[in-house]
Parts: C-alpha cells; sequence; structure tokens
C-alpha cells in the first residue's frame, strides 16, 4: 500500500529497529490490493513504502545501496512517485496519504481500512476537492488520475458518512468484530525473542551494570534425542486476547417490523459492555443509537441518554469507558506488530499439530451466527460471482506496459485465489451431500454439482484396486486395464462439457469405462492447465480449476463454461474428439491459436486418424476438446496430457505416466547446447540458465529466440518469455530453426490413437519420445542422485524432496529409483523410504475414510494411526486371527462384483458409501490391523514405486517425520503432546482434531518478477551489489503489488536482499529482510516448514554479526527443534547447524558447550556420510580451530591432520584445499613448538592471543562457510529448485546465510575487489572461492604475534577435559568452526576488518577484552 497515515507512522517511529529499515527496501513497493477484501490486506505503514521522518537511522546503508543502484534514476519498472494528500475523515481528523495518480478509489479505502484513525468506517463517499476548487465524488473503481491530477498538489480528501442498507450494515458489525479481536495478528516467534531481548538489555542498561549477561546453555541437543516430546514446543499459545465487551450479537428482535422498516431502521444488536450493562442498539441507515428497550418488547424510541454515533465503535466509545480503554489496547498491539504480521495471507498451509491441552470451547454468539449460515462458500446476500467471466476479462486486460501487467497480473491473481477459496468450501459441501447434483438419476460416482457458479465433479481412483485385484483372477485384472485405456470419455472427472454425452452413453458403458478418469488425470489435467495459462495465447482460454482431497474422496473443482448448462451442444465443439477418437472435430480457426499454443509448448503439429479414416491435423492430444462458449470464447479444455507418454511406462495402466514440463524444457535446452558447441560462450551461459530454468520449472519455450537476449532490458518483452528468456537465452542460436523442429515433441505417440503421416514420420516422433525418456533415466536421474550424495541439493522432508524431483523434472513414480541409488547414504535413503510410506499409507487411509460414516471418522482416523505407528490388533476376538484373509476377501468380492455385474451395481458404486449401509456389522475400518496395513504398504509400494520396503521397515521410520508429512499429504491434524510409540495405540480418538481440504491449484504466479529475480542472481553471482540489489528490490516491489506480501516468492525476495546485505556489510538491514522473509514462510509455507527453519538459522547468523550472542543462540535452538521436526536428527543440515551453534559458544568463550555441539557433529557426519567425506573433514577441521583457540596445539594438529588425510584422499594432494590444510597443520605445529619453549622459559600465557583469536572469528562470522567450500557442495536444505547450480560451484554449503544462495554468492568478493565495490571498508565477508588459502595465508602470517598468547591455564583445562571425556574426534560440526578457525589469524588482506566494524560498540567492547 502506498499511503499510509503519518500519525500512526510516527506513534511507532522508535518501537524497533525492525521496523525502522523496513521502508527503503519497500519503497518502491506500495502493495495495491485492489479487490482485497477487508481482512485480506492489513499492512502496516512501514511496509508501505513511505519512510517516516526519524525512522530510518538503521536504515541508512540501504538507502545508500539503492542510491547507487540507480544511478542513472530512470524509473524502474517498480518505481512509483507519491504526491501527498490530506484526508478529512469522519470525526473532522486530519491524516495525509502518500498516493500515486494510478491508485485506484478502491486502493484509497484500503488505506483508510489500514490506518488506526479510520479503521472502523465502512460505508462512506470519498470526495475529492482540487486546487482550483472544484469537487469530484469518487467511484470505487475510477483511478484518480482518470478525476483529477494529484501531481500539481493542493488536494484534499474527504469522508463523508453514506447511508447504510441492508448489506453495507452487516458489513460493518462484522469489520467491528474483526477489529476488536486479535486473531488477525499472527505474532512470529522471532518478533518476541526480538522484544524480549530488547527489554532484558534496556533493563540492563538502565540498571547501569555494565555486567555481561549470562548467555544461557540451549537444550538444543535435546531436541535430537527426544523428538517426539518437543512436539509441544512448537506451537505458542496463541495471544492472549485483548477484551473491549461482553458480546455484540444479532437481537432476537430482529428482522425489523414493517412499520421501522418505513422510518429506516435496518438492525438490532444487543450488546453487553465490560461494565455489565446491557443496551438493545438500533442500526438505522444513518447511525447507531442505544433505544429504551428492555424485556421482550422492542421499544424503538432513543434512550434518555441519546447516545448516537455514525459508526458501531463510535457508539460503544461513548456508552463504556472500558471500551475505549481497551480499544485503544488493541490498535496499540496492531500498530507495534511487525507491518506483515497484520496481513491474512490468502491460501494459508494446514497446520498438522493443534494445541494440547486442547483449549477450552467457550460460547461466542457471533461465531454461531457466521457458522450457521450454511453457504459453502457462496456470498450470502447479493450476486453469486461470475468465476468465468471474472477470470476470462482480467486475462483480456492489456499488458503492454510494465504498469499495465502488474494490474493484470494482480487480477488474475486475486481472481484466482477467490476462485480457490469458494472451491475449497463448496467441495466440502459437495462431500458432506449438502449440496444437491444436477444429475440425481445417474449412479453416484458420476454425479455433478453446480454450486456458486463453479462445476464439481469426483475423480475415482483406480489405484487402489490393484493390490486386490492381483489377487483376483488376472482376467480380471485384465478387463479392468483395457477398460481403462479404452475410454477417455472423462465422465466424472466431469469438464461440464460432458454433461451432454452423459445421457446418450448407457450408464453401464460409462462405469466400466470410468477407470480413465483417475487421480492421475485430474493431476495431468491441471498441469495441463498450468501450462497453456502460461503460454498465454491471445483468444485461447482455459477454465479455473482446483484440485479438493477431502475424506478419501478427489473432487474437480471448475469454473462453468458459459451456455454448457443450457441448450443443445452438438454444435459447440469445434476442435478435438469427446469419444476418444471416433470422431474428431476441427475447425481452422481454432486449429492457428492452438499451434501458436504448441509451439510455445514444444508440441508438434502432427496428423491423426479418426475411426472412418479420414485425417486431421491437430497440434494437441486427441482427447483435447475445443469448445465454442455462448460468450464466443474458445475454450480447452481435458488437457490430460499436454507432454508426451514417458516411454520408459508403457505397460497396462500406465496411460497417465507422461513427462514432466521441466523435463522437456531441459531437454530441449541440454540439445540446444550440443548443438551449439562450436560457440562455447553461448553453451557456457546455457548451462548457466539450465538450472534456473529447472527452478523455474518454466514450461513453455521462447516465442522468437531472436529477440529473447533482448529481454532483460526490454521490460515491454519480458512478460511472454520470461520464464524462458532465463533458460533459453543463447541456448538456442537464432539461425538453428532446424533444432526447432526436431525439438517439437508429438504427444499421441504411444498411444492408442491412429496417427496419419508416413512410417518415417511417426518413427521419428516415437524416437523422439523414446530420446527424452532415456534422457530421463541415463542423464537426468543419476545426476540428480549424484546431486543428492554431494549434498548439492540437500531435501530436508518430503515436501522439499517431491519440490526437488518435480524442479529437475523427474515424476514422483521414480522415487524408488532415488532411494536404491542412495542406499550408502542413510539420510537419504530414509528420506526416499518414508515418503514412499507415507504416499502409500496416504491410498490406504483414503480406502478406509470412504467407507466410514460421519460418526465413525475420529475413532478411524486414531485406529488407523494406531495401526500405522503402534502395534494394533484388529478389533473383536473373532476377526483377529483370519483378519487379514477376511480383508482380501472382502476387497476382492468387491471386485469381482464390480467387474461382473452389468451397470448398476459395479464396483464404481461398491466402492461409494451406500448410505443404507445398516447392514454393515461393524465399519470395515476395524478390520485393519497393524499386520495388514503394513503388508498392504509393502505391496503399494512394490507395484506404484518399484520399491521393495524391507521386512523391518515399521521399525525403521522415523516416526515424528512420518507422522508430519502423513498429516500434511492427508489434511489430519493431532494434538501437539509427546506420544509413545512403543505402545500398542499411541494414540487417543481424542488426539484427532481436524480432518481438513488438502488443494492443488494454478494460481498464477508473477513471471516478470520470477525473470528479475533470475538475473538479480547472475548479478549476485557476479558480485555486483548494487545491480543484484536494484533487481531483488523491483521483484520485491512487483510481487508486493501482484501478490501482496504473503507469498513465497516474496519471501524469495527478501532472502535475497538480506544476502545482499549482508554482503556489503549491512547486518541491520540483513535482518530486516531476513525477519521479513522469516514471517513470511511462518504463514505461508507453515511453522515447521525447513525454509522456516532456515530462516531461523540466518536470522541466528545475522544477529550473532551484531554480537547479540544470545538473540543469536534463540533462534538456533528454534531452528533446531524445527530440523528436528522436519527432517529428524539424521541429516547432514543439522550436523551443519550444530557447527554454527558451536561457533557462536566459541566466540561467548564456552569452549566446553561448543566442543559437545562439535563432537556431536562430527558423529553425526560420520554416521551419515562416512569417515572419509569431504564434510567429515571439515568437521575436524572445525574442532582444530577450536582446540587452538584453547591453546591445545596438539590436538589441533592431531585433527587437522585427520582433516589433512581425508582431503588427501578425496581432491589429491595438488588441490588447493589440501595445500591449505598442510599449512594449517604447519602452524599448529609451529605454535605447539613456541608454547613449549615459553613454558621453559616459565612466561605465563597471557589471555590476549586466545581473545584475539575469538574476536577474528567473530569479525567474519561467514568465514563459517569457508571450508565448506571444500565440500563443493551447495544446495538448500529445502529444495534444490531455488539453486543456481552452475555457479560458484564450490561454494561453502555452511547452513551460514543461505547455503541455497551460498554458491550463487560464491565470487562475490572477488570480482567485487576487482570492480573497486569495496570501498567501504568493511566490505564483503569473506566468501571468494578458495576461502581457505586466504585463511591459512593469514593465519601463518599471524601465526608468530599469536603464538605467545594462548593463556595455558585455559588451554590445559580444555586440553584435559577433551581428554578424559570428550574423545577429540568429536563433532562433524567442524564444518562450521572451521571457516571460524580461519579467522583466529590476522584478518587476510582485502577482506577490511569484515563486518566488525560495523559496530563501533562491537569494536569497543573487544577492545576492552583484549585488554
Amino acid at each position: 500500500m502506498a499511503g499510509k497515515s503519518n500519525k500512526g507512522r510516527n506513534r511507532k517511529g522508535s518501537h524497533s529497529a525492525s521496523n525502522s529499515a523496513e521502508q527503503v527496501v519497500s519503497s518502491d513497493a506500495p502493495t495495491k490490493d485492489d479487490k482485497i477484501p477487508l481482512e485480506s490486506a492489513k499492512i502496516d505503514d512501514t511496509a508501505n513504502g513511505v519512510v517516516a521522518e526519524g525512522e530510518s537511522t538503521v536504515a541508512q546503508p540501504e538507502v545508500k545501496e539503492s542510491e547507487i543502484a540507480n544511478p542513472a534514476n530512470e524509473p524502474k519498472q517498480g518505481d512509483i512517485h507519491l504526491y501527498p494528500v490530506s484526508v478529512k475523515t469522519q470525526s473532522s481528523e486530519k491524516l495525509e496519504l502518500q498516493l500515486n495518480p494510478g491508485d485506484s478509489v478502491m486502493d484509497i479505502r484500503q488505506f483508510l481500512l489500514d490506518a488506526p484513525e479510520t479503521c472502523f468506517f465502512t460505508c462512506y463517499d470519498l470526495l475529492l476537492q482540487t486546487k482550483d476548487g472544484s469537487t469530484h465524488h469518487l467511484e470505487d473503481y475510477n483511478e484518480i488520475s482518470e478525476v483529477a491530477d494529484i501531481t500539481t498538489g493542493g488536494c484534499s480528501l474527504e469522508m463523508v458518512a453514506a447511508l447504510y442498507d441492508d448489506r453495507s450494515i452487516r458489513a460493518h458489525v462484522h469489520r467491528t468484530r474483526d477489529l476488536l479481536s486479535l486473531s488477525t495478528l499472527h505474532a512470529s516467534l522471532s518478533t518476541s525473542l526480538a522484544m524480549q531481548y530488547e527489554n532484558a538489555q534496556s533493563k540492563v542498561s538502565s540498571a547501569g551494570d555494565a555486567v555481561k549477561t549470562e548467555v544461557p546453555e540451549l537444550d538444543g541437543l535435546g531436541f535430537m534425542e527426544d523428538v517426539s516430546g518437543s512436539l509441544g514446543k512448537l506451537l505458542s499459545s496463541s495471544t492472549q486476547e485483548i477484551k473491549c465487551v461482553e458480546s455484540i450479537v444479532f437481537s432476537s428482535f430482529n428482522p425489523p417490523p414493517s412499520y421501522r422498516r418505513l422510518v429506516g431502521d435496518l438492525i438490532y444488536l444487543d450488546v453487553v459492555t465490560l461494565e455489565g450493562n446491557k443496551y438493545c442498539i438500533t442500526g438505522t441507515t444513518k447511525m447507531f443509537y442505544v433505544n429504551s428497550s428492555t424485556g421482550t418488547v422492542l421499544d424503538p424510541r432513543p434512550s434518555k441518554s441519546t447516545s448516537e454515533a455514525t459508526t458501531l465503535i463510535g457508539l460503544l466509545q461513548k456508552i463504556s469507558s472500558k471500551f475505549k480503554k481497551a480499544f485503544r489496547e488493541i490498535l496499540e498491539r496492531k500498530a507495534n506488530a511487525h507491518p506483515f504480521e497484520n496481513v491474512q495471507s490468502l491460501l494459508p498451509p494446514n497446520s498438522w499439530l493443534g494445541l494440547y491441552p486442547v483449549p477450552d470451547h467457550r460460547r461466542d454468539a457471533a461465531r454461531a451466527e457466521d457458522a450457521l449460515t450454511l453457504s459453502y462458500g457462496s456470498e450470502l446476500i447479493g450476486m453469486q460471482r461470475d468465476w468465468n467471466e471474472e477470470l476470462q476479462s482480467c486475462r483480456e486486460f492489456p499488458h503492454t506496459t510494465p504498469q499495465e501487467r502488474i494490474l493484470r497480473d494482480r487480477a488474475l491473481y486475486k481472481v484466482t485465489s477467490d476462485f480457490v477459496d469458494a472451491a475449497i468450501s463448496g467441495a466440502v459441501g459437495v462431500i458432506s451431500r449438502c449440496i444437491p447434483p444436477i444429475n440425481p438419476t445417474d449412479p453416484e460416482c458420476f454425479h455433478m454439482y453446480v454450486h456458486n457458479n463453479i462445476f464439481f465433479s469426483f475423480a475415482v481412483d483406480a489405484d487402489l484396486e490393484q493390490l486386490s485385484r492381483k489377487r483376483a483372477a488376472d482376467t480380471n485384472f485384465n478387463t479392468s486395464i483395457n477398460s481403462s485405456e479404452k475410454d477417455s470419455n472423462d465422465e466424472s472427472k466431469g469438464e461440464p462439457g460432458h454433461v451432454v454425452e452423459s445421457g446418450q452413453d448407457s450408464a453401464e458403458t460409462q462405469l466400466a469405462e470410468s477407470e480413465q478418469a483417475t487421480y492421475a488425470s485430474a493431476n495431468n489435467d491441471l498441469k495441463g492447465t498450468k501450462a497453456y495459462q502460461e503460454a498465454d495465447v491471445p483468444g485461447l482460454y482455459n477454465l479455473a480449476m482446483a484440485i479438493i482431497d477431502y475424506r478419501g474422496h478427489r473432487v474437480v473443482a471448475q469454473s462453468v463454461l458459459p451456455g454448457i448448462l443450457q441448450g443443445d451442444k452438438s454444435e459447440s465443439l469445434l476442435y478435438g474428439s469427446v469419444d476418444n477418437g471416433k470422431k474428431i472435430c476441427w475447425n481452422e480457426d481454432f486449429h492457428s491459436k492452438v499451434v501458436e499454443a504448441a509451439k510455445r509448448l514444444h508440441l508438434k503439429e502432427h496428423t491423426v486418424l479418426d475411426e472412418s479414416g479420414n485425417v486431421f491435423k491437430l497440434a494437441a492430444p486427441v482427447e483435447c476438446k475445443g469448445i465454442v462458449g455462448s460468450d464466443d470464447r474458445h475454450y480447452l479444455l481435458d488437457l490430460m496430457r499436454v507432454t508426451p507418454r514417458d516411454a520408459n511406462y508403457t505397460g497396462a495402466g500406465s496411460r497417465f505416466c507422461i513427462l514432466r514440463p521441466e523435463l522437456i524444457t531441459a531437454f530441449c535446452q541440454s540439445e540446444a547446447a550440443e548443438k551449439s558447441k562450436s560457440e562455447p560462450k553461448e553453451e557456457g551461459e546455457a548451462q548457466v540458465t539450465t538450472d534456473s530454468a529447472k527452478v523455474a520449472g518454466a514450461e513453455e519455450p521462447v516465442k522468437n529466440e531472436a529477440n529473447v537476449a533482448a529481454t532483460a532490458d526490454d521490460s515491454q518483452k519480458i512478460e511472454e518469455k520470461v520464464e524462458v528468456a532465463a533458460q533459453e537465452c543463447d541456448s538456442i542460436p537464432v539461425e538453428s530453426s532446424d533444432s526447432c523442429d526436431e525439438l517439437l515433441f508429438n504427444p499421441n505417440v504411444f498411444t492408442e490413437f491412429k496417427l496419419a503421416g508416413s512410417q518415417e514420420e511417426i518413427a521419428a516422433d516415437e524416437e523422439n519420445v523414446k530420446k527424452v525418456s532415456t534422457y530421463l533415466a541415463n542423464v537426468v536421474l543419476p545426476k540428480f542422485i549424484q546431486d543428492l550424495c554431494s549434498l548439492e541439493v540437500s531435501p530436508m522432508d518430503g515436501q522439499t524432496l517431491t519440490e526437488a524431483l518435480h524442479a529437475h523434472g523427474i515424476n514422483i513414480r521414480y522415487i524408488g529409483k532415488v532411494a536404491d541409488g542412495t542406499k550408502h547414504l542413510p539420510h537419504l535413503w530414509d528420506l526416499c523410504s518414508n515418503e514412499i510410506v507415507v504416499r502409500s499409507a496416504k491410498h490406504l487411509l483414503k480406502d478406509v475414510l470412504r467407507d466410514t460414516e460421519d460418526h465413525e471418522l475420529g475413532p478411524a482416523m486414531a485406529h488407523f494411526f494406531n495401526c500405522f505407528f503402534g502395534s494394533c490388533q484388529a478389533f473383536g476376538g473373532k476377526h483377529t486371527a483370519n483378519n487379514m484373509q477376511s480383508r482380501t476377501q472382502k476387497k476382492y468380492l468387491q471386485d469381482q462384483a464390480g467387474h461382473q455385474s452389468s451397470g448398476k451395481s459395479s464396483k464404481g458404486q461398491a466402492r461409494w458409501k451406500g448410505r443404507a449401509s445398516a447392514r454393515k456389522q461393524h465399519s470395515s475400518y476395524m478390520n485393519v490391523s497393524s499386520e495388514t496395513l503394513w503388508s498392504d504398504l509393502k505391496e503399494f509400494a512394490k507395484s506404484k514405486y518399484q520399491f521393495e520396503l524391507p521386512e523391518d521397515a515399521r521399525s525403521h521410520v522415523k516416526k515424528v517425520s512420518v507422522m508430519r508429512n502423513f498429516g500434511q499429504k492427508v489434511g489430519i491434524s493431532i494434538t501437539a503432546r509427546k506420544y509413545d510409540f512403543n505402545a500398542v495405540t499411541p494414540f487417543q480418538t481424542s488426539d484427532i482434531l481436524n480432518l481438513q481440504p488438502v488443494v492443488k491449484h494454478s494460481v498464477p504466479v508473477c513471471s516478470e518478477a520470477k525473470n528479475l529475480v533470475e538475473m538479480g542472481k547472475v548479478q549476485l553471482a557476479e558480485g555486483l551489489l548494487s545491480e543484484a540489489y536494484t533487481l531483488f528490490s523491483e521483484a520485491f516491489s512487483i510481487l508486493q503489488q501482484v501478490t501482496g506480501p504473503m507469498h513465497r516468492e516474496v519471501a524469495n525476495c527478501c532472502r535475497y536482499l538480506a544476502m545482499v546485505l549482508y554482503h556489503a556489510g549491512d547486518m541491520a538491514g540483513a535482518i530486516m529482510q531476513q525477519h521479513k522473509e522469516l514471517i513470511i514462510n511462518e504463514r505461508c509455507l507453515g511453522l515447521d516448514h525447513p525454509d522456516t527453519a532456515h530462516s531461523y538459522g540466518n536470522m541466528a547468523l545475522f544477529y550473532h554479526g551484531l554480537n547479540q550472542t544470545e538473540l543469536a543462540l534463540r533462534h538456533m535452538s528454534r531452528a533446531l527443534l524445527l530440523l528436528s521436526l522436519s527432517s529428524g536428527p539424521d541429516h547432514p543440515d543439522v550436523a551443519a547447524t550444530f557447527i554454527n551453534v558451536a561457533m557462536m559458544y566459541q566466540d561467548i568463550g564456552k569452549m566446553d558447550t561448543a566442543l559437545r555441539y562439535l563432537q556431536e557433529a562430527l558423529k553425526k557426519n560420520e554416521r551419515l556420510l562416512g569417515e572419509e567425506h569431504i564434510q567429515t573433514a571439515v568437521c575436524y577441521h572445525a574442532l582444530a580451530i577450536a582446540f587452538n583457540c584453547m591453546g591445545a596445539f596438539k590436538l589441533s594438529h592431531q585433527h587437522e591432520k585427520k582433516t589433512y588425510d581425508i582431503l588427501v584422499k578425496q581432491l589429491g594432494e595438488e588441490d588447493s584445499r589440501t595445500k591449505d590444510s598442510q599449512n594449517w597443520m604447519k602452524t599448529f605445529k609451529m605454535r605447539e613448538l613456541q608454547m613449549n619453549a615459553q613454558k621453559q622459559k616459565g612466561q605465563a600465557f597471557n589471555a590476549a592471543s586466545t581473545q584475539k583469536a575469538i574476536d577474528i572469528l567473530k569479525a567474519h562470522p561467514d568465514l563459517i562457510q569457508a571450508f565448506q567450500a571444500v565440500a563443493a557442495a551447495g544446495g538448500s536444505g529445502s529444495s534444490g529448485s531455488s539453486v543456481n547450480n552452475s555457479v560458484g560451484e564450490n561454494l561453502p554449503r555452511g547452513r551460514g546465510f543461505d547455503e541455497r544462495a551460498a554458491r550463487a554468492a560464491a565470487e562475490i568478493r572477488k570480482k567485487a575487489a576487482a570492480k573497486g565495490l569495496l570501498k567501504r571498508p568493511h566490505g564483503l565477508p569473506a566468501q571468494a572461492l578458495p576461502p581457505l588459502t586466504q585463511l591459512f595465508n593469514l593465519i601463518n602470517t599471524g601465526a608468530a604475534p599469536d603464538a605467545n598468547g594462548s593463556n595455558a591455564t585455559g588451554t590445559t583445562d580444555v586440553a584435559n577435559k577433551e581428554a578424559n571425556g570428550h574423545p577429540s574426534d568429536g563433532p562433524a560440526d567442524s564444518k562450521k568452526d572451521q571457516p571460524l578457525s580461519g579467522q583466529e589469524g590476522e584478518a587476510p588482506v582485502g577482506l577490511g576488518k569484515g563486518l566488525t566494524s560495523l559496530d563501533s560498540k562491537k569494536q569497543k567492547s573487544k577492545a576492552k577484552a583484549a585488554s
């Protein structure tokens, strides 16, 4: 939002550093949320881009950054000029807003909703008075520039009370209730930690004692031993509500009697104030007043006290002084929060944990009123939204200038988010049978529903039957498969287009053929729809679509195709086929648009035959349907195969195994790269971009390669080609049009459709597809497995593993192969096998839920969890003995019935809950026991993922990580208590708190911003800080306007901005950006998502850089807790985090704690990666450094020797890193000799050298990463997806700032120095590629002076400790310490004093210590 009241802002001015620098980055980022509903956009002032006077103290360095960033001051895409406009409020106060001529009147209303002075006015007209004295009445959808020119100054706005009507007065009451609640404020733990720390510091400073606060020891190691016990620590109890009023409810006098309606009464409210007084309030078209009613009779006259006001809050302030005070507190609390904590996230993630003990459920009449209006997502008053019309008209917005594109992207994002939201509510209504079908006479699984202008249909899953089918006779197996292959009529997948045919086909054939409309086809259809949306061909339209999984059913929701529910449809099909290729339609105009899209999607124009042998030229899969709607738009539906079949899977039942679009893009690039070997430059760049391409998962080829290179500067063209520009930049030389021809794929090969054309051509098309499939199996998969083993890509949990696979173009069905390829690394093998177990269990649970009645859902889920995680028997003594058999038989019989019975009682129905199931003696879930469940899991894993689960899989799974992953995939949330997984039944029914729908959707991303981020990464990798800063800020600005701040991509920008500022030495600025990323991740990805854990880790490193070690350690503790939940204790990232923690303890002199963490890390790395792995060497090196700090030079030497031996083995003696290690050994040896010499002289060691070593370490926290370079392994824990693999290959994979980004940043220092960017003395932290060499030289030169330093006493103590209790081959953590270690000598040349000098205080304290 661009504007905000200065009053509100200055009130917050001094509040905390974390807000103060906020503005600068977002200063070019007014988030304009035109159509955002009241709740969804409460961005507070500081995010809104106006730098308040007195507020930008910390922001100075950032400001400089941005000045450098844009030397010519030419306006950038995201830049917006703001002009002050004064506002006279309804209560006659004056405010000032900063507005841009492009702001719409809706934006101004949104700004006023966010300003504390005007947040409770909802019903008013806006008048604009201009300089020349004329007055304009503003309409909501106008832009200000259409009405008057505010750039000349002298304009003012006035809010004039408008009349309420039924709808607006209810909205006003609703808004009032929202304002009185703090539930919309989502405080992040990080914010409260910072506040506590600040308060503690201020107490200390006021007490005047300079005593250094004692840093408490963390229980980080504890989390790792007892993961289950730490569940309760994830959730903080919700914010304490501030009570303003006992209750506000709609009175039972409603609705007003007719004679009162005629004088303007709209609504009656009963209010009980905190003082205990009861009032009956009348809401009229003009105002609210207290009437004289008491008891049961309405007395509409104003009461004697004659309290009245135009708003409800105004009235309550008059009649209750306690209300007035409490309301002020609420506004202050909201104003003091981080601006992002007030913003609602549009589609928040499901939480798999709920508070324990479960909070009491209290009376709340307002909540009850809202819940009792069963609307399933449609608005109660007024028109239903026409989703399709909204979506398609947003697509038609002009998008030639950057500003137009932002408006269009924002409108599309908003409409699709609202659609998904409505679709979820509607789907829940459909599955709960609260919405009647439009074809009630058809069999139940073909029912279709229209609600709230959304079309719902069921996708029926074929997978589950395969297990029991195997047990059935083979003949049955074959028939079912054939039937699924035969049909593409997709009835149950429910395109509106099919309503017609359902009448023509007999119910029997539909049932037999329904198999095709499986879960897989729905998934593919969604992917296809996304791909066509991104191709964005003018004149070709797709429906809005979402897939909702709930209670074992999968519902597909689509916007209603205009005209499909009325009239004759025979004419509307223009393209493709509804009967699986028997009859194919074709239309010239439609074909030209499809061909245009096909070019962008790498699809080939080819010929096919219909049943009667006619030849048609298609550029899309045969079963797609091109329909002309009653709005005369051309719609393309049923896009289940926009990429070719996977030639590696051609057996029965694999009809929907298609390749991923990311793979197609990567393959085309690699082919083009092969071709252009002659131009090595191009090839290099092609490679750089390949990964970012994979990351973006871009799915469209460039339209005209010739322009692509220009796109970087030419923002006009960026949009259509965005995704691709980055990837294909130079990889396809312009002249090689032939290569383009070769890289188009025929989507109909390897299918049952008849292809026309010569044999050679068909063979060539098939060869092409085989080539890609082989490329996937022989190139992409092995490379991915290698990246996993080298920790280049380091997923932490199931979700990040899935994202990493997809980003590389690998389908999940290959996960068994990935597991087999990573057998030698226990953490990867666990990760893959756990994911397979969870996915298999998901399918089995869906089966159970689908057969479960409403009242048995809780017990059924608890029983399933007990069988999954405990060792639970089936219910009922009789059945236990043969329950496996009985269950199998039951399924078997069901199948037999399904395949043999004709029509009505067929399988499709057998799977559906017959309501008349009274004859079921006991529910089917009772028959499940741990044994049957696990044997089914093994069988499912084998059939679906070709993966053999080991016999003891049950005891091996990481219970908590699997429980978390499973809860997220199925939408179950459980209580956050400690579970005893050794018990027979660890779960009670009361532990199951909720079952939520799980959604897949195609909410569009803003391609323009994505592009800017990719370009920024490249600049960052080249060390061009100010350019990178400009690009990331611009992307941030655009995204803020398109999606609002609550979006993953915005978090991404904040992370990169934080890195840039960190490198530029602006710690405070980095912390601010990092804090934003952390808040967004917590809200958009979930509290325990690996990215959130990394955000906490990064925050910790930045705080450490500011010398606030206690705060840093608290963040580290949280990061460890989150990692233990998502990945479990056994993961290299955990070891890496331990090294960071050790470094922090080392810096504050707690050497014994540091050694404990280091040893723990070493053990982990040796166990997980092996004793010879480079990461293990890193740990040894870190230990060597730690001992060196303590003066135990002999131990240092021993550990460095181990480091050296591993490096020699892995890298060879010539490698610079091996030589560095050798130099370290010499240094340690020399110091040991010096120390002995001094001992003989009898000189006491002074403590200075140790202190000096520690100081230097402190000065360069980033050196932590240095040694990790050795591992040449970057890659984030959370997803391979955002890494530019080819840049800065050996950047440390330290969790330091963001490892994902670490590699990208690798060469920054070197290049920046070369470009003279290091004028600021504390330039970039040491991070150049051979960091160790510098370190080493540096330390060697500093060795002599240091040597006399190490305090002997400290040394020996620790040494003894070491000898006794802490085996020296301790920690794996050395990775991190190691860098530390480097710091102990003098600072390397060219480093400046690093970050330390930032903080003069820090320096002073050091000086004292040293003296």
